[in-house]
């Protein structure tokens, strides 16, 4: 199992990093269909309580949304919440990558999928220092940027807070033991971190209650 450490600049930023380490048993023994039925349940009842939506309102001071500003972007999960109210249906491709997809619309927090078997030695996270290329989720050259929060292992960089997921380290369909990261944003504490893990997790019972699932904050 790799180690996670951080560096000393996200301890001053005062930036935690949360992650859920799950090991999925045989794919047979996973509840998929009760968990797509959970997220389209959780979809009505978004759509029923947001009907009224005002991204601004719902947004405009969230604290992922202004740390994307910082860099030009914009928020991916706040798009995904917008898809699911304007009828776009819950992806059904790969259910352990899509756990973090539910989380996400849920909470509004940002997370993500890496299988752990992929990864090359430790998983270091650091605060950026410069722009660094790396393979993206979609085989595409990305990059990180300065301040960004990303995690590299032996290898280079697994993930970026800003542009997401690499290619090689991504949750693959025989991905069975995978970590789910929960990014904090300055100043959040932790214990909101650790409320977002335990709402993660319920989100992986859906999918696998026999799944095996230990929690992170550092």
């Amino acid at each position: 199992m790799p180690v996670f450490t951080k560096d000393h600049l996200l301890k001053e930023r005062n930036i935690l990093f949360a992650w859920l380490e799950v090991q999925y048993p045989a794919r047979e023994t996973w509840t998929t269909e009760a968990f797509y039925a959970a997220a389209d349940r959780t979809i009505a009842e978004l759509k029923e309580e947001f009907a009224d939506y005002d991204r601004k309102a719902m947004f405009g001071e969230d604290p992922y949304f202004r740390f994307f500003r910082k860099f030009k972007k914009t928020y991916p999960v706040m798009l995904q919440f917008e898809s699911i109210l304007k009828d776009r249906p819950f992806p059904r491709h790969n259910p352990a990558a899509e756990v973090p997809f539910l989380f996400e619309i849920k909470t509004r927090m940002l997370s993500g999928t890496h299988d752990l078997d992929r990864v090359h030695g430790d998983i270091r996270i650091c605060s950026a220092a410069e722009r660094e290329p790396f393979i993206g989720l979609r085989g595409e050259e990305v990059h990180c940027y300065p301040n960004d929060v990303i995690g590299r292992d032996d290898d280079g960089i697994i993930l970026s807070l800003v542009a997401g997921a690499d290619a090689r380290t991504c949750c693959h369909e025989d991905s069975r033991h995978v970590f789910y990261p929960v990014f904090g944003m300055p100043g959040m504490p932790e214990e909101t971190l650790r409320n977002a893990l335990d709402e993660l997790a319920a989100c992986v019972r859906l999918l696998c209650p026999d799944a095996v699932i230990t929690k992170h904050v550092i």
